[in-house]
């Protein structure tokens, strides 16, 4: 049984609340872990910790703020598989997954070591008469962030690596379901040089988080997470006065057309679709067959494909395709939505309702299944559900199919299969959704773009990573600058123009 702490101020600490959340292992359904629960004053404490050590923080040039960054991922390289199986260990993934989360954060990192770059200002020579003007992008203080548990690392580094890199302090209150990554993270960027107190973890449900959205110190947030509790952040936090950037939930569409390499679109969906367990923001869950025809070709070439997955613990192998979801709860609400699509008059082609591993029956394993004849009215297709479940919508044209995606609340990623390259551009110019693969499934931008959603998948004007992270995690200054040539006689009472 670990017990978990805090790690504030360079070290690890014990919580004090006296509250504590159990933390599971997936795969048998025991309880691995005890994780203490932030009180609002032990926030507090990690902010004060936090807001004296950015002071200094901020001080150090940029250069030598990103050879920390540069030394991080060293460290991230040499405890790759330490990470990973951290990772699988709590959430459930299978290890090569558990690496490429590591892997993704790892890049938005190296993409933080041109911030020397990035933080540049602009500056203009002889704006007037003796006149120069600059601008700065300065640090905003201290920032944080709250994190999601299917992505115990790269969520995180999306958001502490610019935020600190930028000259901030960084909060990380990350999800009760799998802390040990996180806890892991903050002690490799430490030895990688950044002082202590820059990055703080501190472990916490609801609580921690109101006291994070209402510390007067902390001057921005991020958030991934499901939307109605991005609703609940972006809306809290903005009222007090902070910067926010919220990312909630997805339905994301993948159009199959009928010129499509019916075994690449195939392929394509069973990873999307299924790898995680589902459990995935930018995971394909609805499949759009344009035509009868193609909607018959496409379910023929998913179900042996379907069928051959083999669903077990990280531990049985890298040869497994999915684990289990993260928590009873979570496959209880999957399987209730499966239920509610049979009710519903959806046609379930594959039924994973009575998978059971053998050794593992405690486990929270979710077998796949595939729904055909799935209607915009079912529940679900409106709902999010987070688990091995691919639906299918039939379309009987190009402008039905991209009208269901356009339609749908959501709009975090969407993909179009198809050999047309006018169909193609004509899709990614018309969609209304943040992010567009075209004969790619899950089209998540690299570390140098960034990643963000439409409609209600995010909240707030600017995106994840790239150049909107070196944005949000900085505020501008402009300076306009005069040194007089010579004496003047007097004083002047009119505003000049700079002519």
């Amino acid at each position: 049984m670990t017990e978990f702490t805090h790690f504030i101020g360079g070290a690890h600490v014990k919580g004090t609340s006296g509250r504590f959340a159990d933390v599971y292992n997936p795969a048998t359904g025991e309880v691995q872990g005890k994780l203490p629960l932030a009180s609002t004053e032990e926030i507090g404490k990690a902010v004060e910790i936090a807001a004296e050590a950015q002071i200094a923080w901020a001080a150090v040039n940029p250069q030598r703020r990103a050879r920390v960054m540069m030394k991080f991922v060293d460290l991230l390289n040499r405890d790759m598989d330490k990470l990973a199986e951290a990772i699988s260990r709590e959430h459930g993934k299978t290890l090569p997954d558990a690496a490429g989360d590591v892997q993704r954060g790892l890049e938005v990192v190296e993409f933080c070591i041109g911030a020397p770059h990035l933080l540049k200002g602009e500056y203009t020579d002889g704006a007037g008469p003796g006149i120069d003007m600059y601008s700065m992008r300065q640090p905003l203080g201290v920032s944080a962030g709250i994190t999601p548990f299917n992505f115990p690392a790269m969520i995180p580094m999306w958001m502490f690596a610019p935020a600190i890199v930028c000259g901030n302090a960084f909060i990380l209150k990350p999800s009760e379901r799998a802390p040990s990554c996180p806890m892991m993270l903050a002690e490799l960027l430490e030895e990688a040089g950044a002082p202590k107190g820059i990055l703080q973890v501190v472990n916490g449900d609801k609580e921690a988080v109101d006291a994070i959205l209402d510390h007067p110190v902390i001057q921005s947030i991020g958030f991934v997470g499901s939307t109605p509790i991005a609703e609940y952040i972006y809306g809290r936090g903005c009222s007090n006065g902070k910067r926010v950037q919220c990312f909630g939930g997805a339905k994301n569409h993948m159009i199959i057309m009928p010129d499509a390499d019916m075994d690449q679109a195939a392929d394509a969906l069973v990873g999307a679709g299924y790898g995680a367990a589902g459990e995935r923001c930018m995971a394909i869950s609805v499949a759009v067959p344009v035509g009868d025809e193609t909607a018959d070709r496409l379910i023929e070439a998913l179900v042996p494909r379907i069928e051959k997955l083999k669903v077990g613990p990280y531990t049985a192998g890298k040869d497994v395709d999915y684990g289990p979801v993260v928590t009873a709860a979570a496959k209880e609400k999957i399987l209730g939505l499966v239920q509610s699509g049979v009710d519903q008059g959806a046609k379930l082609v594959i039924d994973g309702r009575d998978f059971s591993l053998q050794g593992y029956e405690d486990g929270f394993f979710v077998g796949p299944h595939l729904f055909d004849n799935v209607t915009p009215d079912m529940d679900i297709y409106k709902q999010e559900i987070f688990g091995p479940v691919l639906s299918t919508v039939r379309a009987g044209s190009y402008e039905e199919a991209i009208g269901l995606a356009m339609d749908h609340e959501m709009g975090n990623g969407t993909a179009i299969f198809t050999r047309d390259g006018d169909a193609a551009r004509d899709f990614a110019s018309r969609i209304n959704i943040g992010m567009v693969g075209i004969n790619v499934p899950i089209p998540v931008p690299l570390a140098y773009h960034t990643f963000g959603g439409w409609k209600k998948s995010a909240f707030g004007d600017l995106n994840q990573h790239g150049p909107d992270s070196i944005k949000f995690y900085t505020r501008t200054k402009t300076v306009t600058s005069r040194w007089p040539s010579g004496i003047k006689e007097g004083g002047e009472f009119n505003f000049k123009a700079m002519d």
